[in-house]
């Protein structure tokens, strides 16, 4: 048995875009109506029906699992639909669901921003625009008065690494950029934003733990003996996650994005590390890809045989590179919470037999952050991404990655057999023997 302490916390991640539906005032709805971007067409009108009230049947399913703990977002769009005006309505609507965690038992941990901006904010160049760091920290202090009474756990911005890549740089998410230099600048103020939202949050609720969720995106060389992969792979890797990191823990911002110019106070902004933790991703060196730093991913080999071989921004499975992770970062001496693991039904597409893929991640990833507890790493909690299946970005609802299917015609939830596992694990507060035999 692999026993967790008692109070560790347990649950799924969500985000509003993802699962509200009738979101309609952001630039995804916007890139969402044009032909092509989304995969088979499909949309976020109405998600998981979240804002059609179907979150209450959601967080009675999550409590019926045993989750004490819930991630989910609030939608700048909905709260601040025009530049300086906030909706009562919808901030009502979000402290109920608030509430609704609160009264099932469950511990809420809300991001501010999860990729989706209001149509002003992005009329007026996003994150581009230096103006940006004052208009996150207004909302910020907005959102923290009006739901600071239900909630002490704060994201302020969740994976700006990922939202520079795939929005800046690969121009595969809105605005589509496809500009390394405008992801950089981009990153830069969201950093700042981060540092400025921090202190807004504790001007007004002093006991605040805050962080920023950054996705961890594990790379190694293709062939290691190559000196061209090797150096793709330390660019990449720089780019991704160093300077993310370093500029978070060190107070200054590091090059590319500055010249070691300190941030704010130069404190660390960090009460707690959240990370984000999926796949390791395999790199070679391509000439013709300057944009990505010469880093070109090679699609997953756990993959072949199924519709889903040539996802090439999906890794190879590896929880080892978890624990090592996890090992790095002990040395800050902060607390951890993995906000965001997990993995896709490969055989949602019903060319597949029926298998469980999940529960196999789930516990070996698992296996890997108890080891990184056992030698001190203060790890928790976790949350699985994600409870129902939900609209995946430019995947639609292709990517299954919840521990309930979801029929979005009929909006029926099915258990997949992950949820049971999970279950298993929340209500023993720790993996048994058998799991360990039957998953790992």
């Amino acid at each position: 048995m692999l026993s967790f302490p008692q109070n560790f916390l347990w649950g799924a991640a969500t985000a509003a875009h993802q699962v509200e539906g009738q979101n309609f005032n952001n630039e995804w709805w916007d890139w969402e109506q044009t032909p092509g971007r989304i995969k088979h067409g499909h949309s976020a009108r109405v998600a998981c029906d979240w804002w059609g009230g179907r979150w209450q049947d959601d967080f009675d399913l999550a409590q019926s699992l045993g989750h004490n703990a819930h991630r989910m977002s609030v939608e700048w769009s909905r709260l601040e639909p025009k530049q300086g005006e906030w909706d009562e309505d919808a901030a009502q609507t979000y402290r109920a669901k608030l509430k609704g965690l609160r009264e099932r038992g469950m511990t809420p941990l809300v991001t501010l921003v999860h990729f989706t901006h209001p149509r002003w904010f992005m009329e007026q160049g996003g994150w581009l625009n230096k103006a940006s760091l004052a208009w996150m920290e207004r909302y910020t202090t907005r959102v923290v008065e009006a739901f600071g009474d239900l909630c002490n756990f704060w994201i302020t911005l969740n994976e700006p690494n990922v939202y520079m890549v795939l929005s800046y740089v690969w121009n595969a998410r809105p605005p589509g950029a496809g500009s390394l230099p405008q992801g950089l600048r981009v990153a830069r103020n969201m950093l700042f934003a981060h540092y400025r939202a921090y202190e807004a949050i504790h001007r007004v609720q002093k006991d605040a733990q805050v962080s920023l969720a950054h996705q961890w995106r594990t790379l190694a060389p293709a062939n290691p003996r190559s000196s061209l992969d090797r150096f793709a792979t330390w660019q990449g890797n720089y780019v991704a996650n160093e300077m993310f990191v370093r500029a978070l823990t060190t107070g200054k911002m590091p090059f590319p994005l500055g010249r070691g110019e300190t941030i704010g106070d130069g404190k660390m902004p960090l009460d707690y590390f959240a990370f984000n933790y999926y796949f390791v991703s395999h790199v070679t060196f391509d000439v013709s890809r300057p944009g990505s730093v010469f880093a070109r991913l090679l699609p997953p080999t756990w993959l072949k045989g199924t519709s889903f071989e040539e996802l090439t921004d999906v890794g190879d499975l590896a929880p080892n590179a978890l624990y090592e992770l996890l090992k790095r970062f002990a040395r800050w001496n902060l607390p951890i919470y993995i906000t965001e693991n997990g993995t896709f039904d490969i055989g949602n597409d019903n060319q597949l037999p029926s298998i469980d893929n999940q529960s196999s991640y789930l516990v070996t990833h698992l296996r890997a952050i108890q080891r990184a507890r056992q030698e001190g790493v203060q790890v928790n909690g976790y949350f699985w991404w994600t409870l129902v299946d939900n609209f995946e970005w430019d995947a639609g609802y292709w990517l299954k990655f919840g521990l309930y299917h979801l029929d979005v015609e009929s909006q029926t939830r099915t258990k997949r057999p992950v949820a049971d596992t999970y279950a298993n694990i929340i209500r023993g507060n720790g993996i048994t023997d058998a799991l360990l035999a039957k998953y790992a």
